[in-house]
């Protein structure tokens, strides 16, 4: 069974970047899609980021060409580096480990908080 465990989050004024780690335990790490998904309060649940195990990337159109989703198969590792962020990206991220391709999985990490200041 594989379990998720997020790092990273924290407050950062806008235009600054922040590093999530998502680290798994377990050893079907490198066969999961693993994705990135955020929820700002009041709001659902919505997609980030995600990267297939090929390496293959998705990202949500607010996300392009500012965060960058990879993952270390050799560390169970998935990073979601976020850069020029802004107060609207503020929200709890959550991990997300699936064997389905553009369907997030039933695992979930307990999520980190991050806060963008204007």
């Amino acid at each position: 069974q594989v379990q998720l465990v997020e790092s990273g989050g924290g407050l950062v004024q806008a235009g600054g970047s922040l590093r999530l780690s998502c680290a798994a335990s377990g050893s079907t790490f490198r066969n999961r899609h693993m994705s990135w998904y955020r929820q700002a309060p009041g709001k659902q649940r919505e997609l980030v980021a995600a990267i297939s195990t090929f390496g293959i990337t998705n990202y949500a159109d607010s996300a392009k060409g500012r965060f960058t989703i990879s993952r270390d198969n050799a560390q169970n590792t998935v990073y979601l580096q976020m850069n020029s962020l802004k107060p609207e990206d503020t929200a709890v991220y959550y991990c997300n480990a699936g064997i389905n391709w553009g369907a997030s999985g039933l695992l979930w990490g307990q999520g980190t908080q991050v806060t963008v200041s204007s």
